[in-house]
């Protein structure tokens, strides 16, 4: 080959990793910031469903100016089909925090957010068992292998003081987080449908499920009160703010330059910072099983977003 056909082809290569780099850090900073967001919400100390609606209401405001900075406000004009769909994500988003967030003060920071990354499990079962999905066979031992992992990482086999210490409330919780996993898995199906159909953007979704928070969930600062001191307001504001508009941007352009694989890998940033955070500002490690059950759930789920040609190597 000419060095002159070489020289085009280099520079296509060194462009694209480039661009992973760049998402490679995007997606780091992205989930770190997320990592962050248990302590938000402790430290705001408010009923969950009015946590859930201020992340709305400064989220929404959030996505609504980057989307402005950004030219991409005409992404939001949605119709038909599509605005039900966003509409019923919106619902599903709603229900997924609340739980979330009312399982962080039952468990702890770094238990909600890893047993919550079970997802993708039920993104895959749910697309085998609705949509018809195949899912090949190393995906199903993973699967087995992110369950144990998620036993593990629970603390139930574990002899933590704080767990037992926490009686029924931590089991309470622990069902909260599965059940608000299996929520956000109903949501990312709804919005890989609506992306493979129309073209429907991440950012349009999100800010249409701030948008259907804020009114669906209006009338919760009246009856469970509105926050009476100034720092709980500065929390709530970051969790939107931060939480919802500077690191979905973050994560929307880092995912955009990255494979599954990688992206699935990088996600579980998020989780391990939370569990970091977690024992940095409240003192709550986690066991050696419980660190066993995390590697575990990360590894299976790398497994499980690896491409079926590439695992069969």
């Amino acid at each position: 080959m000419h060095i002159e056909t070489k020289l085009p082809l280099l520079a296509h290569n060194a462009a694209i990793n480039t661009r992973e780099r760049q998402g490679q850090w995007l997606l780091i900073a992205g989930g770190i910031l997320l990592g962050t967001l248990g302590v938000f919400v402790e430290e705001a100390g408010q009923h969950p469903l009015v946590t859930v609606w201020f992340r709305c209401l400064f989220g929404g405001l959030a996505l609504l100016a980057w989307g402005a900075a950004t030219g991409r406000l005409k992404e939001l004009r949605l119709q038909g089909r599509v605005l039900c769909i966003a509409m019923t994500s919106g619902a599903l988003m709603i229900f997924n925090w609340a739980l979330f967030f009312a399982a962080i003060t039952r468990t702890s920071i770094g238990v909600a957010t890893v047993v919550f990354h079970i997802q993708p499990i039920w993104v895959m079962l749910l697309g085998a068992w609705l949509l018809r999905e195949k899912v090949a066979p190393h995906q199903w031992v993973a699967t087995l292998v992110a369950l144990c992992g998620l036993t593990l990482t629970t603390g139930l086999l574990s002899n933590t003081d704080w767990l037992h210490s926490a009686g029924n409330g931590y089991l309470i919780g622990l069902v909260m987080c599965l059940g608000g996993s299996l929520s956000y898995a109903a949501v990312t199906l709804i919005a890989k449908s609506a992306k493979s159909s129309n073209g429907t953007s991440s950012f349009a979704l999100a800010w249409w499920q701030c948008l259907v928070g804020v009114v669906v969930l209006a009338w919760v600062p009246f009856v469970f009160g509105w926050p009476q001191q100034p720092q709980a307001w500065a929390w709530l504001a970051g969790l939107g703010v931060i939480h919802t508009g500077l690191a979905y941007a973050i994560l929307f352009a880092g995912m955009a330059r990255l494979a599954i694989g990688k992206i699935a890998v990088l996600q579980f940033v998020y989780p391990l910072t939370a569990v970091v955070v977690d024992g940095l500002v409240y003192g709550r490690t986690l066991s050696a099983l419980q660190i066993a059950g995390v590697l575990l759930m990360a590894a299976a789920l790398w497994a499980i977003a690896r491409p079926q040609n590439q695992a069969a190597r």
